[in-house]
C-alpha cells in the first residue's frame, strides 16, 4: 500500500510550488516529486511589440528580481540594435544592479533562510519565521537589517527613479544619468551599506559557524550533489554580475565550458517533465541523462555558491577574504554543501557595497553620455546578468522594423530545478525513516533543501506543452493515484 506526504504549500519562497513524497510499504521514500503547478507565459507575451518595450515588460514576470530581468532584457535589446551603448550608462546600470543585489539578498538571509538557523530547523512553526528571528537576536539587530534593506531601496531609486517596475534602461543607454548632487545623496547611504555587510558575516560568524550542530549540518548533512556549477566571470576570472562570459566547472573544480551570451544555445538546453511547468535545463554537448549526479552528469547549480565556485577569485578586496574564510571553513574549493549558499549570499554582498564605493569615486559616472540613439537593427540579440538567484539569459530575435518576433528566456531558478528535485528527495530518504511518521521539523528540513537556492518560481515557470495539462488526484485512504492529462 503506497502512502503519500504532500507538503503543499511549500513555504519561504517566492512563488508557489509543492512536493510529493511516496513512502513505501515500510515506510521508506520511495520516491519524491518537487512540483511546480504555476505557469507564466512572458515568451508568448512579448512577440508582436516593439522591442524597446520588452524591459518594461519583463520587470513584470517577478515583483522579487524585477531589475535582473530589466537589465538581462536591454542587454539583449541592445545587441538587436547594434550594442551602440555608451561606457557609462553600462556603469550605471551595474551600480544599480549592486544595489538591488543587496536588497534582495538581504531579505533572502534574514527574512527566508535565518528562521532556520536563528529559530532553529526544528522550532515551533508559528515562530520559526521573521518575527521570531527579530525576537531572538533583538530589536536593534532587526532594525538594522531594515534600514540596510531600506538603503538599497533608496539608492535604486536615485540612480534610476523607480525599485520594481523599471521603465529606466532603453536601446543605447538609460533614460537619465546621476547627477552630482544624486552622488552625494548616495554617498553616506554606501558606508553604510559597507558596514552592514562587516554586520552579517560577523552576525553569521556568531550564530551559525558558533553552533557545532549547525556546522556539522551543513558540512555532512544530507545537503550535497556532486553536479557541475555555473555562473558569469570577467576576463580576469573574478566574479561579476552584469557583464562577462558564463564559465561552467565540474564539482571537482575542472572547467567544462566557458562561453560568451550569444553562444548559449551551443551550450545549455532544456528538458520538459510532464509533472512540472518548470523546464530543466543541462548541458547540451553532454545530452539529457537524466536527474544523476557524478562527473558525467549534464545537470548543473547556478547559484551564490556557484559562482564563487566557478570563479578564481572575488573582485574587491575585502570580499575576496571572505570568500578565503569561507571556503577554509568547507574545506576548500568547488563546495558541494548546498547550504553554504546563505554564507555566500554574504560575500556577495560585500563585493556589492565595495563595488558600490568604487562607482561613488568614479568621476564618470555623473557623465551626461549616458545613452545614444541606436543607428541599425541586427535582428537578434542575447543578454545574460547573474540574477540573485542564478544566470539569467534573454534572447530576441526581431524583424526589419525593430518588432519582437521570438524570445527565449532560461531563469536563475530554472537552471537550478533539476538539483533542487534531486537533492530534495535525497533529504526526504535521509530524513524521513521507515515506521515513524515524519514530524513538521522534518518536513522543515526536507524544505530547506530547496530553500538553500532561494527559488523564484514566478519567474521561472515558463514551460508551455501546448494545452494547459490537467492534473488528476484520486485519493482513497492512503492509496494514491495521480496522473497527468493533456488537454481538456
Amino acid at each position: 500500500m503506497t502512502r503519500t506526504i504532500s507538503i503543499d504549500p511549500i513555504t519561504r519562497l517566492e512563488g508557489h510550488g509543492k512536493i510529493e513524497i511516496f513512502l513505501d510499504d515500510e515506510g521508506a521514500v520511495q520516491d519524491c516529486y518537487f512540483q511546480i503547478p504555476e505557469l507564466r507565459g512572458f515568451e508568448r507575451f512579448v512577440v508582436g511589440r516593439p522591442l524597446e518595450e520588452l524591459p518594461r515588460i519583463v520587470t513584470r514576470i517577478c515583483g522579487v528580481c524585477p531589475a535582473s530581468h530589466h537589465m538581462a532584457s536591454a542587454k539583449a535589446v541592445d545587441s538587436c540594435f547594434g550594442d551602440e551603448c555608451p561606457p557609462v550608462a553600462h556603469k550605471l546600470r551595474d551600480m544599480y544592479y549592486h544595489a538591488h543585489y543587496i536588497h534582495s539578498h538581504i531579505a533572502h538571509f534574514y527574512a527566508l533562510a535565518a528562521p532556520d538557523f536563528v529559530c532553529g530547523p526544528d522550532a515551533d512553526p508559528a515562530i520559526r519565521n521573521i518575527l521570531g528571528v527579530v525576537a531572538k537576536v533583538g530589536l536593534e539587530i532587526g532594525g538594522r537589517v531594515i534600514q540596510a534593506r531600506s538603503l538599497a531601496q533608496r539608492i535604486q531609486s536615485v540612480i534610476g527613479e523607480r525599485t520594481t517596475h523599471l521603465v529606466w534602461c532603453l536601446p543605447g543607454g538609460v533614460a537619465k544619468g546621476l547627477t552630482k548632487e544624486n552622488l552625494e545623496e548616495i554617498k553616506p547611504m554606501v558606508k553604510e551599506l559597507r558596514s552592514f555587510a562587516d554586520f552579517s558575516l560577523d552576525l553569521f560568524r556568531q550564530v551559525v559557524l558558533g553552533n557545532a550542530q549547525y556546522v556539522d549540518l551543513i558540512l555532512n548533512g544530507p545537503y550535497t550533489l556532486d553536479v557541475h556549477n555555473m555562473g558569469l566571470v570577467d576576463a580576469d576570472l573574478a566574479v561579476n554580475f552584469y557583464d562577462g562570459d558564463v564559465r561552467v566547472v565540474d564539482y571537482r573544480g575542472q572547467e567544462i565550458c566557458r562561453y560568451e551570451p550569444k553562444a548559449y544555445a551551443e551550450c545549455v538546453a532544456e528538458h520538459v517533465e510532464p509533472w512540472s511547468y518548470l523546464k530543466f535545463p543541462y548541458l547540451k554537448k553532454r545530452g539529457w541523462k537524466g536527474f544523476t549526479e557524478g562527473i558525467d552528469s549534464s545537470l548543473y547549480c547556478a547559484t551564490p555558491l556557484s559562482r564563487l565556485n566557478v570563479a578564481e577569485r572575488m573582485a574587491t578586496p575585502r570580499a575576496q577574504e571572505a570568500r578565503e574564510e569561507m571556503y577554509a571553513t568547507v574545506g576548500g574549493r568547488p563546495c558541494r554543501a548546498l547550504l553554504a549558499n546563505h554564507w555566500a549570499r554574504l560575500v556577495e554582498i560585500m563585493q556589492n557595497a565595495e563595488m558600490l564605493e568604487r562607482y561613488c569615486a568614479d568621476p564618470e559616472i555623473t557623465s551626461d553620455r549616458f545613452r545614444v540613439v541606436p543607428s541599425r537593427i541586427t535582428g537578434e540579440g542575447v543578454g545574460i546578468v547573474e540574477a540573485m538567484r542564478g544566470t539569467l539569459t534573454h534572447h530576441y530575435t526581431c524583424d526589419e522594423n525593430g518588432i519582437c518576433t521570438s524570445a527565449n528566456l532560461i531563469v536563475g531558478t530554472t537552471n537550478n530545478n533539476g538539483p533542487i528535485h534531486m537533492v530534495t528527495k535525497k533529504v526526504a530518504q535521509a530524513m524521513i525513516k521507515p515506521g515513524k511518521d515524519p514530524d513538521p521539523a522534518i518536513l522543515n528540513m526536507i524544505e530547506m533543501a530547496f530553500r538553500a537556492f532561494d527559488p523564484c518560481f514566478s519567474c521561472a515557470t515558463h514551460s508551455l506543452p501546448g494545452q494547459m495539462p490537467l492534473e488528476v488526484t484520486v485519493r482513497k485512504g492512503d492509496v494514491v493515484t495521480w496522473h497527468t492529462k493533456r488537454g481538456a
